[in-house]
């Protein structure tokens, strides 16, 4: 499939014929625009006809599916893996903060109304930012390639308590599993009936303590992340002297980040685009299941696009957005006192960190780059290609963006 944009930058409908549009460019009377997806602009006036055109979004926390259908055929398909690693870096970040002021400024006074969220009224948190910025540019980008006449988005909606407890309902919900607890830890400590939960007593110590299972930095203060331990076995863990067979419970993190964005995503799309309506995971689940459609992010997106049975596309985009900058400047943890430059050279023998390059026939990207000149390799998925290959034998095909594009076959 190659798509169109007209002469002034106006989306037409895309072509399979390939043998015209090698004449085009031959000739001068188009030109390449985009590689992935194959994009061509057209240097001469050209009429405009279109047919009905609806995008499907199928909105998530982690991957995003689009789909793009008429009646009778697919003409985009995509599936797209947004970033997690944003709450890891902030809170990397506030480490680092903290430790410099510990250093530098010991008896700088707080200042507590200094803070984004009492300044910018309606402030989203850096990582639902992220999500619902992510999901606004990939349908804008499908929006420059096609001449799309409907937008229908799949929005979410969980409860929370609803999954946690079945059967509550008027004013429990106003009383959750932490009331009457003053605090997170005291909670914790009355759960587990004052026991650790490692020895269950036999230590004989007295006091205790709250134990993280994931670190506080991913996996955050909720309860279900908490586990009581004695000071003994909870000094002897962190010396490496036992291992924890427990696991923390449930985490809705996903969950509430789609109950955050859903409205703010769905209401930005109004602002920008007509004709844009939404639909419901229940109904994409019974058309998928009453069509005998397989389960991907692309399927589900090809059914909210109400068109399930148009012929499959064939080629599906999978994307990636990826990290642009590293701007911590040293080592976060210094040998013998000295910090060391935690800033690598942007490009090494020309090639940067995540640039589309090809191998044997093979298109692939850099995950990693040595000083010496030879490279890791992989598909987007993480597969290797080649794990220290030279720079002699690799050619670029495109510099690295924040969205990384790859094509292949469905």
């Amino acid at each position: 499939m190659v798509y169109v944009i007209s002469k002034e930058g106006q989306p037409l409908m895309p072509t399979t014929r390939h043998g015209k549009v090698k004449h085009l460019l031959r000739e001068g009377k188009a030109k390449v625009v985009k590689r992935c997806p194959f994009t061509i602009q057209l240097t001469y006036e050209s009429t405009t006809h279109a047919q009905p055109i609806t995008l499907g979004v199928d909105a998530g926390s982690k991957t995003v599916g689009l789909s793009a259908t008429t009646e009778t055929e697919e003409l985009y398909a995509s599936e797209t893996k947004l970033r997690t690693d944003i709450v890891e870096l902030l809170a990397t970040k506030r480490q680092y903060r903290r430790s410099r002021r510990n250093r530098k400024t010991r008896y700088r006074e707080p200042r507590c109304s200094n803070r984004v969220s009492s300044k910018n009224k309606g402030w989203f948190a850096p990582s639902i930012e992220h999500k619902i910025n992510s999901h606004l540019k990939l349908v804008a980008d499908v929006y420059k390639i096609l001449p799309i006449t409907k937008l229908v988005v799949e929005v979410a909606s969980f409860d929370i308590q609803k999954i946690k407890n079945l059967g509550i309902s008027g004013a429990e919900y106003q009383q959750g599993e932490q009331l009457d607890a003053w605090n997170v830890r005291e909670y914790v400590l009355w759960r587990d009936g004052h026991t650790c939960q490692h020895c269950k007593g036999k230590s004989k110590d007295k006091i205790l303590q709250t134990h993280h299972l994931e670190s506080r930095k991913v996996g955050g203060d909720a309860p279900s992340n908490l586990v009581t331990l004695c000071k003994t076995c909870h000094d002897a863990y962190h010396a490496g002297k036992f291992q924890l067979n427990l696991k923390r419970g449930a985490s809705f993190r996903d969950a509430a980040f789609m109950g955050i964005m859903r409205w703010a995503f769905f209401n930005k799309l109004k602002e920008m685009y007509p004709n844009v309506s939404m639909t419901y995971g229940y109904i994409t689940k019974y058309v998928r299941i009453n069509n005998g459609l397989e389960k991907t992010h692309a399927v589900d997106a090809r059914c909210i696009s109400d068109n399930p049975l148009a012929e499959p596309l064939g080629v599906i985009y999978n994307q990636k957005f990826v990290r642009c900058n590293n701007r911590s400047l040293h080592k976060a943890n210094p040998k013998k006192g000295v910090r060391k430059n935690n800033q690598a050279p942007r490009y090494v023998q020309g090639y940067q960190l995540f640039d589309k390059v090809k191998f044997e026939d093979k298109e692939c990207f850099v995950f990693g780059r040595r000083s010496s000149g030879y490279f890791d390799i992989r598909l987007l998925d993480g597969t290797s290609i080649h794990k220290s290959v030279g720079y002699k034998k690799i050619r670029l095909l495109e510099q690295r963006s924040s969205l990384l594009t790859e094509r292949r076959l469905a």
